[in-house]
């Protein structure tokens, strides 16, 4: 989502940097939270978009994680010195959508500007989850996480696994031979709610909210007490009794310690 200058209705908030006598350049800040080879993707971008003409300037500056980033957009906004453009993960979804007067939908922008979109372009999952339930983009889809598994053959090998397990009741059985061969835990993951409630409730077609997951409307009612969500979170609590299963921290705090553990969920940026 894209920024509105304060107290303007601006879509991109610009400084004036001269170039030259004769031409001024409009500079447009772009704060994201990418780190090694997606932020080198993300200076590329920059720099081939400056080099293919002469009248903007797109600065990208990296300004921590994703939560740093949005906060300190909100912080920007507040003082009336706002970013042109942030890229921030979903999960600032629902922040954008409420920030009235903040930021302007893309798909709004893009008619403004007369430029064409084209939603085929993007798989429908992408598409539809930074869309409203009208079809209506509200970000521009940028990079994409995918949940993945990682897992240790060589342990699998020792505990008599042939191949890696494939469904959640393969994971469980799994984790508790690998338990059983070595002191660590079975499996773990970070991300959680992410990986355990959000993936999971996707996969399965649940809901883990009202109005269309929260995208219709500010009143939503939280739904992820379904016996499908009770179930498997029961699992999850019977496992963790004997470290079967460790919970070991929230969004990617976690990942230091389950990387050496023998199945991890982790997610990979795309």
């Amino acid at each position: 989502m894209l920024f509105r200058q304060f107290g303007l209705a601006a879509t991109l908030t610009a400084t004036l940097a001269l170039a030259s006598p004769a031409q001024a350049v409009t500079e447009i800040q772009w704060w994201h939270a990418m780190t090694g080879p997606n932020n080198d993707v993300v200076v590329k971008l920059a720099n081939d978009f400056n080099a293919s003409q002469n009248d903007y300037k797109i600065i990208p500056s990296f300004k921590g994680s994703y939560a740093d980033v949005l906060n300190a957009g909100i912080a920007a906004f507040r003082a009336g010195n706002a970013p042109g453009i942030m890229q921030v993960f979903e999960v600032g979804t629902a922040t954008m959508m409420a920030a009235k007067g903040a930021v302007k939908p893309v798909s709004e922008l893009m008619k403004e500007q007369g430029e064409a979109f084209d939603p085929k372009s993007y798989l429908p999952a992408i598409t539809g989850y930074y869309s409203t339930s009208k079809g209506d983009m509200l970000s521009f889809p940028f990079n994409s996480s995918s949940m993945v598994m990682w897992v240790n053959l060589d342990a699998l090998k020792k505990a008599d696994i042939a191949t890696p397990p494939k469904t959640w009741p393969e994971v469980f059985a799994a984790a508790k031979k690998l338990h059983a061969t070595n002191p660590t835990c079975g499996f773990s993951s970070s991300w959680i709610t992410w990986g355990l409630i959000e993936q999971f409730s996707a996969w399965h077609n649940v809901p883990i909210g009202t109005k269309a997951n929260g995208l219709d409307g500010f009143d939503t009612e939280l739904k992820f007490n379904s016996p499908l969500h009770v179930k498997h979170l029961q699992n999850l609590i019977d496992l963790q009794k004997d470290k079967t299963y460790d919970y070991s921290g929230r969004d990617s705090k976690s990942e230091a310690h389950v990387h050496p553990t023998r199945i991890t969920l982790d997610r990979c940026i795309g």
